[in-house]
């Protein structure tokens, strides 16, 4: 008697809960469409911002610690463009160490949110409109879920939103998620914290040349490879419902 009668009232609230939070993340895109606030997150941005986000870190470096990885958790929760950008300028900021490990902090809580909201608002609808044909997949990523993640963090055959929203429609575990997402996003992290280090200390077009600039472009030029090579040595597409470990 008492299920039957709190059961709808639980659905009731459950679907406003997720009519609240699917119009806060419509108007929060729409928002930074609108103000064209992609202007931030780019290159150009950065560079012309330079001296005073330099400025304001050395003055205030918690401060700009606490912005920075709140930053990148709003950027990748919402699936914004400029996580790029946002891990050159963690590097640019902080140093290729410490641009790292506070990329990853943002990341992986950034990530996790979007897995968390496409889970909560897609999954129940998906499984109920294609749980049969899901089944296979389901339990095949069930038994390999950190290998999967691993693979697809290091080795970016995806964007990285849609590894988040789509791992969010599958039933792997949170703790597994972050902990493929933290790991498998290290490399990459490095790479353009590196490479944003070094082309913060640019002032010149003769620094170019530079050794340190020159390796951190060898090095984005490798990560780059990486999916091309992996796709070589893989050799056949991933066969879920074989548990094989592979990627497309």
């Amino acid at each position: 008697m008492t299920t039957s009668v709190a059961s709808p009232s639980s659905s009731k609230r459950a679907g406003l809960g997720k009519l609240m939070l699917g119009i806060f993340v419509g108007l929060s895109l729409a928002a930074f469409f609108y103000f064209d606030l992609g202007q931030y997150l780019s290159l150009d941005g950065l560079k012309s911002n330079r001296a005073r986000l330099l400025a304001f870190t050395e003055a205030n470096y918690p401060v700009a610690v606490a912005m920075f990885v709140l930053g990148y958790c709003v950027v990748v929760g919402l699936s914004l463009p400029g996580g790029a950008i946002m891990t050159l300028a963690g590097g640019f900021l902080f140093g290729s160490l410490l641009g790292t490990l506070y990329v990853n902090v943002g990341a992986t809580v950034g990530a996790t949110l979007a897995f968390l909201v496409a889970r909560y608002l897609l999954r129940e609808w998906v499984e109920q409109k294609f749980g049969s044909r899901l089944d296979a997949i389901q339990q095949g990523f069930a038994r390999n879920a950190f290998s999967y993640l691993m693979t697809l963090r290091l080795i970016p055959l995806f964007p990285f939103f849609l590894v988040n929203m789509v791992s969010g429609l599958t039933r792997v575990n949170v703790g597994t998620y972050m902990a493929a997402t933290s790991l498998g996003i290290i490399p990459g992290s490095f790479v353009f914290a590196y490479a944003g280090r070094q082309l913060g200390t640019i002032s010149s077009l003769k620094e170019i040349a530079s050794p340190n600039v020159l390796l951190a472009f060898t090095l984005l030029g490798l990560l780059a490879l990486v999916p091309i090579l992996y796709r070589k040595l893989a050799g056949k597409p991933v066969s879920l419902q074989d548990g094989s470990r592979r990627h497309p």
